[in-house]
């Protein structure tokens, strides 16, 4: 029997295999053991086979080929990589100016990692019935910067309704991981996209400005209009792991064009003489924050697990 893998929280999975059936399902025992360099061998998104116990406990006897998905650094083992989610339409991650304020270098770490694994990826800007005339300003100037980089853009809120109708449509027929910080209100938009889903909503803590989890395990919740949102706990850092130094710029779109025209075939882009992204850079024609978060990424790309 063939199924969806729509949780899993690390030895138990739960498979929907969409006809209705929803299973309880455990690893058969000779997969246990994890694919090297990974913390989970399965994610939510995978498409698995599966046998009933006389139970009715499922049990995975195989792991579908997967044609996409996000990686990160395993939050309890450095030393390892953890899949997010698999088999994805899109991605859509949550951006908010205030309570709690996501960083320019945290985003572009993420649109490095999707664009990395072929993750076509929307910025969705929320929270905006809380944000004052300074933070529209600075939310208006990140618009621009993303916009011209041909990142599809949403601003929303999920307490005044600005901008659902668009998100939903966005969202129909469609796979879609939803990423952010803690406390950037994925599951308030999930509940305001599809109201019967009632997942659990827990408000920014007043003493550090951060979001509290509400989220343990990355989870599959179908939607009645058609698709899949993909919840996933909040995610404080997002470690690129899989990238050398020398391809790095190839995932900033604005670097990839002007690669070709820098004198060497493997500039760095730091004091390389007839650079061409430094070029564009000292004339404005690329963000100084997206080349900050090129060199902070570049510190960490081919950096080996045990440095």
């Amino acid at each position: 029997m063939e199924a969806l893998v729509i949780q899993s929280t690390g030895s138990w999975y739960q498979l929907d295999d969409g006809q209705g059936g929803r299973y309880k399902a455990r690893l058969r025992g000779k997969h246990r053991q994890t694919i090297e360099g990974l913390s989970n061998p399965i994610a939510v998104g995978d498409r698995v086979q599966f046998d009933l116990e006389d139970d009715g406990t499922a049990v995975i006897d195989e792991i579908g080929e997967r044609h996409n998905h996000i990686i990160r650094r395993s939050p309890r083992n450095r030393h390892k990589k953890h899949i997010v989610a698999a088999n994805l339409d899109q991605a859509f991650l949550l951006v908010t100016i205030a309570l709690p304020r996501t960083s320019l270098g945290f985003i572009d770490r993420f649109l490095v990692n999707t664009q990395t694994y072929h993750i076509p990826t929307t910025l969705v800007f929320n929270k905006t019935d809380l944000l004052d005339d300074d933070d529209r300003r600075r939310m208006e100037g990140m618009h621009e910067t993303y916009r011209e980089l041909g990142y599809p853009i949403h601003t929303v809120s999920a307490v005044s309704g600005e901008g659902i109708p668009e998100l939903a449509a966005a969202l129909k027929d469609r796979i879609t991981l939803l990423a952010g910080h803690s406390g950037v209100g994925k599951s308030s938009l999930a509940n305001a996209v599809e109201p019967g889903l009632g997942l659990k909503v827990k408000a920014v803590s007043h003493v550090t400005g951060k979001g509290m989890h509400t989220t343990t395990f990355a989870t599959m919740h179908p939607l009645d209009m058609g698709g899949w949102i993909v919840d996933t706990p909040g995610i404080r850092e997002f470690g690129i792991v899989d990238l050398e130094r020398e391809e790095v710029g190839h995932y900033f779109p604005e670097f990839a064009e002007r690669l070709e025209h820098c004198r060497f075939h493997n500039c760095l882009h730091l004091n390389e003489p007839g650079c061409a992204v430094r070029e564009a850079l000292e004339a404005g024609e690329i963000a100084a924050s997206r080349y900050d978060s090129y060199l902070s990424i570049l510190d960490d790309a081919g950096t080996p697990d045990w440095a």
